[in-house]
């Protein structure tokens, strides 16, 4: 496991980007947990962490390709899913398992 951030660093609903050992990922808050995916839209290459959040929907700031953030599936087609990334909290930080789940 790998520590992401400190618990509190994202706010509820916040998305954000990290690297960590050069593993891009898109990273949010839902529901007091805390969410991990492969920062990468297979479409087109958008960045995912610069989107927007709708409940667990993360939309691609490039053509709004939407992809769930508890299961990795693509919105609009659900035979294209991003890796998704186990994530632990505890009072020490924010963990993520940079195997895919």
């Amino acid at each position: 496991m790998h520590r992401l951030c400190a618990p509190d660093d994202l706010r509820e609903g916040e998305l954000a980007e990290f690297i960590l050992e050069d593993v891009p990922l898109a990273v949010a808050r839902i529901d007091g947990e805390y969410h991990a995916i492969a920062n990468t839209c297979p479409h087109a290459g958008g960045p995912l962490g610069d989107g927007t959040l709708e409940g667990t929907q993360v939309r691609c700031p490039w053509h709004g390709w939407g992809f769930d953030m508890t299961t990795g599936r693509c919105a609009l087609d659900p035979s294209l899913q991003v890796p998704v990334y186990a994530i632990e909290r505890d009072e020490h930080g924010v963990w993520v398992r940079l195997r895919e789940t």
